[in-house]
């Protein structure tokens, strides 16, 4: 019987365990909601940048409306971000911190291998050019994303976003 109460004790632990995230130390960047399996805050999922480094950072190579020639963009995947909190639904809804909002289909950051960037050319993005986060697709992979739905959705100074 002590063998059953031990074991039911460890699986309720590892359950609480495996639906909470760590919390942020550094300043809050990124805070998720909505329909997100873990959390560390209220019911919500916040992230500072050793939060987002820490899933693994990825680079792209890609020109884009908003810089000259060929710029490097470092973040972390979306989908693998998606993926790590849990987020089940269809749409995104992406706030900036210039109240900027855009809703953004959640098959597109597998299908286009969208990142959320922190870094340009290896250098932290700071608020004034267009930071701390960056909704960045590889416009350059496919000719479909050089188009104004996808620079629409390319939101940058992200906040939140809030899953549905």
């Amino acid at each position: 019987m002590r063998l059953i109460v031990m074991l039911l004790s460890f699986a309720v632990a590892t359950q609480v365990w495996a639906d909470e995230l760590s919390k942020p130390v550094g300043k809050v960047l990124l805070t998720l909601s909505g329909n997100i399996k873990k959390t560390n805050e209220d019911g919500k999922a916040v992230f500072d940048i050793a939060g987002l480094e820490k899933l693994g950072m990825v680079s792209i190579q890609t020109t884009s409306p908003w810089y000259n020639g060929r710029t490097t963009f470092t973040g972390v995947p979306l989908q693998k971000l998606m993926d790590y909190v849990g987020a089940k639904g269809s749409v995104a809804k992406v706030i900036a911190l210039n109240d900027y909002t855009t809703a953004i289909p959640l098959s597109d950051f597998k299908k286009y291998n969208v990142i959320l960037a922190y870094k340009i050319n290896g250098e932290y993005i700071r608020i004034r050019d267009k930071g701390p986060l960056f909704i960045v697709y590889p416009y350059d992979s496919l000719p479909e994303l050089n188009n104004k739905i996808f620079y629409s959705r390319s939101a940058w100074q992200v906040s939140k976003m809030n899953i549905e």
